[in-house]
């Protein structure tokens, strides 16, 4: 088992920046995909960042805004978020997807709340 934990949302003001983390408990080796996702309310989870392997993938409403970055030593992910608007406004969730001889493994953090205010 793999237990994720965020940290850095909060409230910021429209133009504003946040840093989320996201800590592994065990070993996430860089093959691994790390990302976020997020779920405004009355929305579906939706695709925000992902990194693996040194490659990155964005959604569309974030590029050039956000970026995703990781630390393999500490476990860990990031995801810098500036230029921020009252949209991205969510809960946003941390995801490991573990490749192991037994198949694919999705890991989810416990989500952690950004709101901009415009």
């Amino acid at each position: 088992q793999v237990q994720l934990v965020e940290s850095g949302g909060g409230l910021v003001q429209a133009g504003g920046s946040l840093r989320l983390s996201c800590a592994a408990s065990r070993r996430t080796f860089s093959s691994n995909s790390m990302g976020w996702f997020r779920q405004a309310p009355g929305k579906e989870r939706e695709f925000v960042a992902a990194i693996a392997g040194g490659s990155t993938t964005y959604a569309d409403s974030v590029k050039g805004r956000f970026t995703i970055s990781r630390d393999n030593a500490k476990n860990t992910v990031y995801l810098q978020m500036n230029s921020l608007k009252p949209e991205d406004t969510a809960v946003y969730y941390c995801h490991l997807v573990r490749l192991t001889g037994r198949g694919r493994t999705d890991y989810w953090g416990q989500g952690t709340q950004v709101t901009v205010s415009s």
